[in-house]
């Protein structure tokens, strides 16, 4: 299959195309600068260049192709505070996607989050049938599912708050080690009690492969191994490995210690993966988040 990929010079990307290419898959990636092509060139891939404002090329790009993974998102925007710019570039992109998809019954597997689900105060683990009418992100993922009405074979992934591995260089658990380390402290927010769910990087590429080849049109998956792991226990082992103390943080000083990232500490996450472990018969083999922790190389 000849698989367009957006973000193929990133984290994931960076599992997701030996992943494809040891499936037999031709792999095509977007870069938007020099290092981003050498970086997939670097991995077995060929490169388009262009970017997600650049919609005609999107749209042309997933004509040319026998499926689409679409994995890019305008992080910096979002960290800038910019959340509408990049939750609407990312939506016009999947838009785009699907004009040179419709019709065909070829694959467009598109990234969400199960972060989502925290928002929706479920009270309880979160399903792949849970949905949020609208919001931050939410719109995209309902269009992704709709397109199945377009003839295109539609699926989405939510990724959980934390995908790790020793790809991960700039994702949530790097960011509460520099925090630890700036601090001198490894902290988290009250009893600690609230849950975050996690997916190995490596698991996550296999599971993108998968819907790629087999998920039903208007799937809703779930990339999580780890699906509920107390924020405390990730706060103590990083605490452990820095040899630094580990603290509850009061809330109402969540955001002189962990800055903006003080709303993502809060975070209440549980998420089940049980549906899509059946449907395309995923199992997560690597190693779970605690046990990545104390292989060391967040700490290197």
């Amino acid at each position: 299959m000849r698989v367009f990929l957006t973000g193929a010079s990133g984290h994931v990307g960076s599992a997701l195309i030996p992943e494809l290419r040891s499936a037999g898959h031709q792999v095509i990636g977007l870069a938007r600068s020099d290092a981003s092509a050498a970086t997939i060139e670097a991995r077995g891939a060929q490169v388009r260049r262009g970017d997600l404002d650049d919609l005609d090329q999107l749209r042309e790009a997933a004509a040319d192709s026998d499926g689409v993974i679409h994995l890019a998102f305008k992080h910096d925007a979002m960290i800038a505070g910019d959340l509408d710019g990049a939750a609407g570039a990312d939506l016009a992109a999947v838009q785009a996607l699907a004009d040179g998809l419709a019709g065909t019954d070829k694959p467009l597997v598109a990234t969400a989050g199960t972060a989502m689900l925290a928002m929706a105060g479920l009270g309880r683990a979160g399903t792949e049938d849970d949905t949020l009418p609208a919001g931050y992100r939410i719109d995209t993922e309902n269009l992704i599912v709709e397109l199945a009405q377009r003839g295109i074979r539609s699926s989405v992934l939510r990724l959980p708050p934390v995908v790790h591995s020793s790809l991960d260089k700039h994702g949530f658990v790097p960011i509460l080690i520099n925090i630890a380390r700036d601090k001198g402290v490894s902290g988290y927010l009250g009893d600690g009690a609230n849950h975050w769910c996690a997916g190995h990087t490596l698991d996550v590429a296999r599971l993108y492969r998968l819907a790629l080849e087999h998920a039903p049109a208007g799937s809703r998956l779930h990339a999580v191994g780890d699906e509920s792991i107390p924020l405390r226990q990730i706060a103590e082992t990083i605490g452990r490995h820095l040899d630094l103390p580990t603290a509850s943080i009061a809330a109402e000083q969540a955001g002189e210690h962990f800055g903006w990232f003080g709303a993502m500490v809060a975070l209440d996450n549980p998420t089940s993966s049980e549906r899509t472990r059946q449907l395309l018969d995923w199992k997560p083999e690597h190693l779970g988040l605690l046990a990545d922790l104390d292989e060391g190389h967040y700490f290197a």
